[in-house]
């Protein structure tokens, strides 16, 4: 949803990813997709913003990328790098009704959309988020 929102606010998206993950973050808003296997991603040039959800190396790579005044967030913890000249910043989500509000009425409307991979009931929530194979998309549980 990250690339659906920036690219709505206006923002030139970049995708980066495994090449099987290439056609699922075009679809899902990215201008443009870099491919960690094999292409390079220091050949992206200055952004002005880093939204991290690897972290590691990948990360550490990806922080170099902002350019002065620019802002690497990420996902994975408290950032180990900075961006030279930028703000490093750790994402914890908050829930908020209004927010989670607007993101549902996103979602009804066709304005963003997300990636189902499976559907479970909440007795069965335990085995859904520890699968035996893996799951592509986000795990929804059914508690009604």
């Amino acid at each position: 949803m990250a690339a659906q929102l920036a690219r709505e606010a206006g923002a030139y998206v970049i995708g980066t990813g495994r090449a099987a993950h290439r056609h699922s973050a075009l679809g899902f808003g990215a201008h443009e997709f870099v491919d960690l296997d094999n292409d390079t991603l220091e050949d992206i040039g200055g952004v002005d913003f880093v939204f991290d959800v690897f972290g590691g190396d990948i990360g550490a790579r990806s922080a170099r990328l902002v350019r002065g005044g620019g802002t690497f967030v990420t996902v994975t913890g408290p950032p180990d790098v900075r961006p030279a000249d930028g703000l490093a910043v750790d994402f914890v989500v908050v829930s908020d009704r209004i927010q989670l509000g607007e993101i549902a009425r996103r979602m009804q409307d066709g304005r963003l959309r997300t990636h189902i991979g499976q559907v479970a009931s909440l007795d069965d929530a335990v085995a859904a988020f520890n699968p035996t194979q893996k799951i592509n998309g986000k795990t929804i549980i059914r508690v009604r």
